[in-house]
C-alpha cells in the first residue's frame, strides 16, 4: 500500500523519484523484522541510492513524529525533499471475533512531500510531544516480537469476559483506559503547543486530530470548545487507519475546499504507546 501511495504522489507531477534524498516510513505492520521496509520501497519506488531510508515503529503519534523528523532533515541541510510514508495493516492483527476492535480499523497507507523552501513565516512547527509508556498493555499484540515469540499455542483463541474472542498473537485495546489516557494528553498537548507557538485557539483555522472514532473525538472538541466548524471528523469511508488518519483527513478537507491556502491548521496525533505528539502547519 505504502509502494502505491508512493507512486501516486509521483503520477501527481508533485516530485520525480529521482528528486527524493530520504525516505520516512511509519509502520507497526512491517513486511519483515528485517530487513527495513524501507530499504525495500527505496528500491521499488525508483528512489536513488543516494538517498536516505528508515523505519520508524509508531502508531496513532506516527505521522506528527514524522513531520517532525523530516523537518529535522531539511532544516539541518541533510534533506532536501523527503517522502514521509505511513502504511498499516492492523486487519492482519484482529481477530474476527474480537468486535472491540474490529469494528474501529482499517488498513491504509498515505504519502507526503516535504521541500525546503523560503517563508516568511514558518511552514511547520513547533512540535510537542508525549510519551508514557505505563500504558504500553492497553494497545498490544503481546506476541511476535523477540520477547514473547510465536507459538502454536499463542494462536490458540479464547473467550474473554467481555465475550470477545482473541489469541495473543491478536491485537488487544483496553477502550476505557485509551479513552481516559485520550481526555488527558490531547488537550494537555494541544495547550503546551499554543504556548509554545504563543498563540491562542482562536488563531487556529482547523484542527485535524487523528481520526480514532467519532465518540472520542466528539467529546475532545467539546471539552476543548472547539468550534465544530473549524473541527475534522473525516472517518466515515475508511475507519480509523492509524499513522494514516491525519494525512487522510487532509486530503479529503483539501479535496472538498474545506482546507486552503494560508490555514493554519493544529494537528494531533495520539494512541499505542502511550505516544502523542502535536504541531502547527501553515498550507500553502
Amino acid at each position: 500500500m505504502a509502494e502505491k501511495a508512493g507512486q501516486a504522489l509521483f503520477a501527481s507531477g508533485a516530485v520525480r523519484p529521482q528528486d527524493i534524498d530520504f525516505l520516512l516510513f511509519c509502520t507497526q505492520s512491517p513486511d519483515y523484522f528485517l530487513p527495513t521496509t524501507a530499504c525495500i520501497l527505496q528500491h521499488r519506488l525508483g528512489i536513488p541510492t543516494s538517498a536516505g531510508a528508515y523505519d520508524f515503529n509508531l502508531g496513532c503519534s506516527g505521522y506528527i513524529y514524522g513531520l517532525g523528523q523530516a523537518e529535522g532533515l531539511i532544516s539541518s541541510g541533510q534533506a532536501s525533499k523527503v517522502l514521509l510514508l505511513t502504511g498499516e495493516t492492523y486487519s492482519k492483527f484482529i481477530h474476527p471475533g474480537d468486535k472491540s476492535v474490529r469494528t474501529i480499523f482499517g488498513d491504509a497507507a498515505s504519502a507526503t512531500l516535504l521541500t525546503a523552501t523560503e517563508s516568511a513565516l514558518p511552514i511547520i512547527g513547533p512540535f510537542a510531544y508525549g510519551t508514557d509508556g505505563a500504558g504500553a498493555n492497553n494497545l498490544i499484540v503481546r506476541t511476535g516480537g523477540m520477547r514473547q515469540p510465536r507459538t502454536h499455542n499463542s494462536g490458540i483463541a479464547a473467550e474473554a469476559e467481555s465475550g470477545n474472542v482473541r489469541s495473543t498473537d491478536n491485537l488487544f485495546m483496553d477502550g476505557g483506559e485509551i479513552f481516559t489516557f485520550t481526555l488527558s494528553s490531547v488537550p494537555e498537548v494541544v495547550n503546551r503547543l499554543l504556548a509554545k507557538a504563543g498563540i491562542s485557539v482562536d488563531q487556529v483555522d482547523l484542527f485535524v486530530f487523528h481520526q480514532a472514532n467519532r465518540y472520542m473525538l466528539d467529546h475532545l472538541r467539546k471539552r476543548m470548545k472547539i468550534p465544530a466548524e473549524k473541527f475534522a471528523v473525516e472517518m466515515s469511508h475508511c475507519g480509523n487507519t492509524v499513522s494514516a488518519t491525519i494525512p487522510i483527513a487532509l486530503h479529503s478537507l483539501l479535496v472538498s475546499g474545506a482546507l486552503r491556502s494560508g490555514a493554519l491548521v493544529l494537528l494531533v496525533g495520539f494512541g499505542v504507546g502511550y505516544s502523542w505528539g502535536a504541531t502547527l502547519v501553515r498550507w500553502i
